[in-house]
C-alpha cells in the first residue's frame, strides 16, 4: 500500500509568531534551556544559579527584590536561601534601618563556587549573540532593558505565573 501524506496547508502566519511576549518567552526558554543543562551538570539547580548569578557582583539585595529579579516566588526564595546559607554560599543580614527587610549577599565561598559557571554563561551568551554582531547584540540588550524599565512599575512580576505548571511566564537564564 503506497504511503500517503497529508496535503500541505497554506502558510498562514500565526498570531504568536509576531507577538512580542510570545517571542520573548520562547527565545528565553530556548536560550535558557541550553544553559540550564550546563548549570545542572555543575551541580546547581536552576533556581540556585539564578540566585547566585544575581548576587555575583557582591550585591547586597533584599529578599523581595531577589525574588523579582530571579522570577521566583518569595517563599520559594526564602526556602532556597535557607539551603544556600547552610552550604555557606550566601549570608543574610538585617537591613540597617528597616527591621522588616532582610538583605542577602554572596559569601566569598559562594563567589568562588559560581565563578566558573559565570564564565561559561558569558561564553554561552557570546555564542548566542555572535550571529548578530556586537552592535546589534548591544542594541538588543539596550531595548530589552528599556522594556523592563518601562514595565517594571506594573503589578508584582514575581506573581505572574503559569498556574497549571506553577512556572514563571518567562524564564531568566
Amino acid at each position: 500500500m503506497p504511503h500517503t501524506t497529508e496535503p500541505s496547508l497554506p502558510a498562514v502566519p500565526r498570531f504568536v509568531d509576531s507577538y512580542l511576549p510570545a517571542l520573548l518567552a520562547l527565545s528565553s526558554q530556548l536560550i535558557s534551556g541550553e544553559f540550564h543543562k550546563v548549570v545542572r551538570e555543575h551541580g546547581f539547580s536552576v533556581s540556585e544559579w539564578r540566585v547566585m548569578a544575581s548576587l555575583a557582583n557582591d550585591s547586597l539585595i533584599s529578599i523581595g527584590d531577589l525574588a523579582q529579579i530571579t522570577v521566583i516566588k518569595q517563599p520559594t526564595v526564602t526556602r532556597l536561601l535557607d539551603r544556600m546559607e547552610s552550604k555557606g554560599q550566601i549570608q543574610r543580614l538585617p537591613h540597617p534601618s528597616d527591621r522588616r527587610i532582610t538583605l542577602v549577599r554572596i559569601t566569598p565561598q559562594g563567589a568562588r563556587t559560581i565563578e566558573h559557571l559565570i564564565e561559561l554563561a558569558r561564553e554561552h551568551e557570546n555564542r548566542v549573540l555572535a550571529p548578530f554582531g556586537l552592535a546589534r547584540a548591544e542594541e538588543l540588550k539596550k531595548t530589552l532593558r528599556q522594556i523592563i524599565e518601562l514595565h517594571s512599575t506594573l503589578p508584582d512580576r514575581a506573581e505572574v505565573v503559569d498556574k497549571e505548571h506553577d512556572l514563571p511566564d518567562s524564564v531568566i537564564g
